[in-house]
């Protein structure tokens, strides 16, 4: 380490003693790959880092494998009655810790963060040696076994220094800030509340404790001092009442701020955010966040990007939110495991809704075996969870845990596994719904509160008209079920069609746009405002990386992998549940070249204002054949044609060619 940045460490010391002080660790590392033998190859590399850049970029293989992380880190002196922890936020997938020499903890899992405790391996006044060996292959023990997503290697998000005093709120308590806010009754007048916090301390048997509860606008509305026994394994509980709250929901995102601090002399001092509100769903009575209705319209949102991998900044997560937001989107599903806090911070602050995952999933390849009846498998399954509700625990934003993902009951005791997920999750966080993504028959999908059925009619079977038998069924047979549904296809920009067949009738590998579009324009028939779902859930945002695809790619997004063009079933959804600014969307404009001069013009609209269309400056009739979806009879084209559809001050354009013209010229 830099003996700058020493002299930083030791400035910021001095003009903080006897309190928490949280240094970044992102910077200065060396790393290479085991199979090098030696760090004399080592490159100098700054977090977040994965080693898949490469992939990603075509110019190498996608690489499951181990490699070394190291750095020096100059612990002073004057820090020796401290206690010191190393806190990661997200290995990629198993990670062991050593300092100087010394194994401090092994952690498995790729999505959860991780502390380790390191005081007693420390030499204080000299520099220190940081080692993490880390592995990203498929492991039979560690969750998932079964995946399309990239597992990307590598520290790919942020490391932390946490220097505190003996007796200290715990960093320890699966990878959280060591304070859980439960809400124990809520109505318009008061909410019920108990903070826990989990205290940890090297000599102290008792402690003394303050409690202060902010709102937005930074007025305290409880405080309170106490005087609490320490007890190993257990919270210290802090109930207390807050009248008249302001509750949080969608369109009211109202937050507050909880300040715990030990000691006279506040020795130590965390500060958490978290918000209030009740969560109901009931069958043919949909979503209620407070006693109001609100009909879930939700995206997928898996974890990488286009020359990033996974190793994400908060830049990115706001640039991913800014399009989320203005499709009108108001829930996001954290695919397979939770994302980043930053982005959890963000829907708090936004209002979007978040149902996270649990990486107990399975990916449609038979050679994959998604489930392993070991005890190895089932408790690394139940710590992830348990490391996912704690971390997670204080966002208001987050309305429902994930258990399982396409799971099926082949194999032993799947269901039993799937039960225990559930019971689990429900005794860690009674207050939320338990929710299942399914795409079978059967008793798997009565074990969570909330089921999300994703059938693929119209892709993998049957046609889309197939959906009004299949509500049929579905109301009939299983309408006390809680039920969403989850939907979408691949379609690639790079590829457009001129016939609107299935593509899986013609090459698996053409994935037209077009067919993409159909597909959404159909279900959105079916589906939209569906009041027997308490949501719909779109498969998915945005393009993400998967070796096992074409191209290394899925393209199921409605934008693409590097988030620079918006596909023409993002403004279908645009139209459809922006309600702050209207949408006018030609679809087909990559298609400016077709060989048939019998036409249609389709394009989507929600504007207050009637569209007008016009082909070569000639008015063309229209009619609303969906909600938001337009379409023009069938007209005749010859050569180059204007196309100009406007609603009040919104205008597209397009020029298409007719093939013959060219073939004439």
């Amino acid at each position: 380490m830099k003996r700058y940045i020493i002299f930083a460490l030791l400035l910021i010391f001095c003009s903080a003693a006897s309190a928490r002080e949280v240094f970044s660790l992102n910077d200065n590392w060396q790393f290479y790959f085991k199979l090098e033998s030696s760090s004399d190859s080592a490159r100098n590399i700054s977090l977040p880092h994965t080693w898949n850049l490469d992939a990603l970029a075509g110019q190498g293989s996608y690489r499951q494998t181990t490699a070394n992380y190291s750095r020096d880190i100059f612990i002073p002196a004057e820090w020796s009655s401290k206690r010191l922890f190393l806190k990661f936020y997200g290995v990629q997938s198993v990670a062991d810790v050593f300092v100087n020499g010394h194994h401090v903890g092994e952690h498995r899992g790729g999505w959860t963060a991780f502390t380790f405790e390191i005081t007693r391996h420390l030499d204080y006044g000299k520099d220190n040696s940081l080692l993490v060996v880390v592995n990203n292959s498929f492991q039979n023990d560690i969750l998932p076994t079964s995946s399309e997503v990239n597992l990307y290697g590598g520290i790919y998000r942020d490391v932390e220094l946490i220097v505190t005093e003996p007796t200290t709120i715990s960093p320890l308590h699966y990878g959280s800030d060591g304070v859980l806010i439960h809400q124990n009754n809520i109505t318009d007048n008061s909410v019920d509340v108990t903070a826990s916090v989990w205290v940890t301390s090297l000599y102290e048997k008792a402690c003394d404790l303050a409690i202060s509860v902010r709102d937005e606008d930074g007025g305290v509305v409880y405080s309170r001092y106490l005087k609490e026994r320490i007890e190993a394994g257990k919270p210290i509980d802090i109930p207390f009442t807050i009248e008249e709250p302001l509750l949080w929901s969608p369109d009211d995102p109202n937050l507050y701020y909880i300040t715990i601090g030990i000691g006279p002399r506040q020795e130590d001092e965390v500060t958490v955010t978290t918000g209030f509100r009740s969560i109901e769903v009931k069958a043919d009575k949909g979503l209620h966040i407070n006693g109001e209705r609100i009909p879930v319209h939700g995206v997928t949102l898996y974890h990488d990007r286009a020359a990033i991998g996974s190793a994400l900044r908060t830049r990115h997560y706001d640039e991913d939110l800014e399009q989320i937001l203005d499709i009108g989107a108001n829930a996001i599903r954290s695919a397979t495991a939770p994302h980043s806090q930053y982005l959890y911070d963000r829907c708090d602050e936004n209002g979007l809704m978040v149902w996270i995952d649990t990486p107990f999933t399975r990916a449609p390849y038979l050679s994959d075996i998604f489930y392993f009846p070991t005890d190895r498998f089932k408790q690394n399954g139940l710590e992830q969870m348990r490391e996912i509700i704690i971390q997670n625990y204080n966002h208001p934003s987050v309305i429902m845990w994930g258990v399982f993902s396409l799971a099926w009951l082949r194999g032993d005791d799947v269901l039993g596994f799937v039960r225990q997920l559930n019971s689990t999750a429900k005794s860690l966080d009674p207050s939320r719904p338990t929710v299942a993504l399914s795409n079978q028959d059967g008793e798997i999908n009565f074990v969570t509160d909330l089921i999300v059925w994703q059938q693929n009619l119209g892709w993998e079977r049957g046609i889309i008209n197939d959906l009004t038998l299949w509500c049929d069924k579905l109301s009939s047979d299983w309408g006390h079920l809680c039920s969403a549904v989850a939907y979408g296809e691949a379609g690639s920009i790079d590829q457009q069609a001129h016939s609107s067949l299935k593509p899986a009738t013609i090459d698996p590998r053409w994935l037209p746009e077009r067919w993409q579009t159909e597909f959404h324009e159909g279900y959105v028939k079916h589906l939209h405002d569906n009041e027997a779902f308490w949501g719909v859930w779109i498969n998915n945002m945005f393009e993400f990386g998967s070796v096992r695809h074409n191209e290394g790619i899925s393209r199921t997004g409605l934008v693409t992998f590097d988030r620079k063009d918006q596909k023409d079933a993002y403004y279908l959804y645009r139209a459809l549940w922006n309600e702050k600014s209207p949408t006018l969307h030609l679809t087909g404009k990559r298609r400016n070249i077709r060989q048939d001069s019998i036409q249609q013009i389709k394009f989507y609209s929600s504007s207050v204002e009637a569209p007008v269309l016009t082909v070569n400056k000639d008015t063309v009739a229209v009619r609303e054949v969906a909600p938001c979806q337009y379409t023009s009879d069938s007209i005749e084209l010859h050569g180059r044609n204007s196309v100009v559809v406007t609603a009040g001050e919104l205008r597209q354009t397009q020029t298409i060619t007719i093939g013959n013209a060219l073939r004439q010229r």
